[in-house]
């Protein structure tokens, strides 16, 4: 009840790429592609891997002014940090606190610094590849 085969007598005795290599103007026969490369060389592709490169996009920072429990005194607090760690925290709050001239701590895993200092904050932020916006209190 199954079709009838035709002749399988041939098997692998035989190259199928030999008519192949007859054909001219294929991109895998070696004599053609070497002409083609050197009639039209293409300009190479820029690098386009950003490894070795700062990241520019680690973020949206909140940047906030914060009056509460204070004794009136303000303070600005960035918050939302996602996939850093302390040691760079620390390094962030010690360039803030030296541009700034004030003091500084890391509670909760946001960055306070003494006094209304948001320009400097984001700048900084800026600069170390985040994307700082002023939020609530400005």
């Amino acid at each position: 009840m199954g079709r009838k085969k035709k002749n399988q007598t041939q098997g692998l005795t035989g190259n199928p790429f030999d008519e192949l290599a007859e054909l001219t103007g294929l991109v895998g026969s070696s004599s053609s592609s070497e002409e083609a490369d050197e009639k039209t060389e293409k300009p190479k592709p820029e690098k386009t891997s950003k490894r070795g490169q700062k990241n520019m996009n680690r973020g949206r920072i909140d940047i906030i002014r914060n009056t509460a429990g204070r004794g009136g005194k303000a303070v600005t607090v960035a918050k939302g940090f996602k996939g850093i760690g302390m040691p760079e925290k620390k390094m962030l709050l010690k360039q803030m606190q030296r541009s700034c001239g004030v003091g500084g701590t890391i509670k909760d895993g946001n960055l306070e610094l003494q006094g209304d200092n948001g320009d400097a904050m984001m700048r900084i932020l800026t600069e170390a590849g985040f994307n700082p916006v002023f939020a609530g209190g400005w």
